[in-house]
């Protein structure tokens, strides 16, 4: 089973920062569509954002908007999540998913419709 690793997580204060990656030595990021997720206690995963090979974004969470910025290393396999400003109401784990470049295929907001997953990485804005 393919599988991406995400890393960057941890406890950081309101207002503070942390920048999340995601990658893989199974297989080329380039080729994917490659989308972050965040799922709080008790809430449904939710889509954050989803980046195209080209560099485009489709956004999916108003209430990240001007403070969460996402980006591709292709160098180094990697996608990218910068977020500052964090609140309380950013706590959760997020998740890298990624779906292959294809015909009928493109970012997506439903988790089901990516192929494959990373573990999840913990955040949490705390004071």
């Amino acid at each position: 089973q393919l599988q991406l690793v995400e890393s960057g997580g941890g406890l950081v204060q309101p207002g503070g920062s942390l920048r999340l990656s995601c990658t893989t030595s199974e297989f080329t990021l380039y080729n994917y569509y490659i989308a972050w997720f965040r799922q709080a206690p008790g809430k449904e995963r939710e889509a954050i954002s989803c980046i195209r090979p080209s560099g485009t974004i489709v956004h999916y969470e108003d209430s990240v908007q001007g403070r969460f910025n996402t980006s591709r290393d292709n160098a180094k396999n990697t996608v990218l999540l910068q977020m500052a400003s964090l609140e309380p109401v950013d706590t959760g784990v997020y998740y890298c998913a990624a779906i292959h470049v294809g015909v009928g295929t493109r970012c997506a907001r439903l988790a089901g419709d990516y192929e494959y997953w990373g573990q999840g990485t913990q955040v949490t804005v705390s004071s």
